[in-house]
This record gives C-alpha cells, structure tokens and sequence, in this order.
C-alpha cells in the first residue's frame, strides 16, 4: 500500500450515480447536474448535496419539488456541460437539445432523453450539511434506451460507468423488500 492524500479520500467512496436535476422557478425550468446523491431507504427516499452556489437552489427551496433524471454513459459530454454552465443565463433545455415532458405530481419538467426520471418532492433541507432529503411520488423509465450505463463521478474529472451485472437476487432474497 502507498499513501493517499487524506483530501482525495472521497474519491474512493463515491456515492450514487450522476443526474440531472431539473426544477422549476414558476417561469423557467433549468437543470443542474449533481454527483454527489445517495437512496435512504427502499421506500422511495433519496438525498443529495447542493446548496446557493447553484442557481438551482432557490427554485429548489421555494417550489420544494424537483425531478431526478438518470442521464447514461452516452451523455457523458451533455452532464458535463451542464455542469459547467449557469442557468442564471442558460436555457440548458435548448443550449444542450434536451426535451423537457410533463411531469405528473411535480412542476419541474422529466428530461426525455435520460434512462429514468424521478418526481420527488422535498422533506426536508439541511442548511448547515447542505443536504437536501428528497421523497419519491412517481418514477419512469425508457425500457428501450439502448444504453442503460449509469456514470459515476470520481470526483477528480473523471468518471466511471457501470457495466457487466452480477445477480446474486436469490442468494439476498431474504433482506430484500417484497417485490423485487
């Protein structure tokens, strides 16, 4: 073993994968691309980290909804422009040819070209952690997109995606919620 710099610790613990935010303010819809996310529970609870320094976060704390769009491996250079963009003066719908859909529980608008959108609405934000708990009211999914990798931020610039599947279902069947 060699030493790693204490500051480069979270490198090795990422935590979910990337999405992309969307929100609405009451006259635009933006999206944000956040990497730092992870599931409370089986129920549907999510949480993620963001806080003023996103443009975002003010459309997030007074509409106290959102979506959680899974974007893939493929949109790699999309998730990243988004992030490297404000949408103080950016349409991100437009800038990156994403198509906005209506939603059905929550003003913020499911991005169409990613695997999976998550409607949720906010719990609860701690400020002093800048956490954001966030509750599931409706999820969907494109079974026919054809790439279904998810990408993981490192968080160094680099990124990873999922590949090869290891189902071991039946081995966990026991600590796993009914249904699944």
């Amino acid at each position: 073993m060699t030493p790693l710099p204490l500051s480069r610790a979270f490198t090795l613990i990422e935590p979910g994968p990337v999405v992309l935010v969307t929100t609405h303010d009451g006259t635009r819809a933006n999206i944000m691309t956040i990497t730092w996310t992870m599931v409370r529970g089986f129920d549907a609870s999510f949480a993620l980290t963001t806080g003023p320094w996103n443009h975002s976060w003010n459309a997030l704390c007074e509409a106290r909804e959102c979506v959680l769009a899974i974007p893939t491996a493929d949109m790699i250079d999309t998730v990243v422009g988004i992030g490297m963009c404000s949408g103080a003066d950016t349409d991100k719908f437009e800038r990156f040819d994403l198509t906005p859909l209506r939603a059905h529980h929550v003003g913020a608008p499911l991005i169409g070209e990613c695997l999976a959108n998550i409607e949720c609405r906010v719990e609860e934000i701690v400020e002093r952690l800048d956490l954001v708990l966030l509750k599931g009211v409706a999820a969907h999914i494109d079974p026919d997109r054809e790439d279904k990798r998810l990408l993981h931020a490192v968080g160094d610039g680099t990124f990873t995606a999922d590949g090869e599947r290891f189902d071991r279902s039946e081995a966990m069947r026991a600590k796993l919620p009914a249904g699944l």
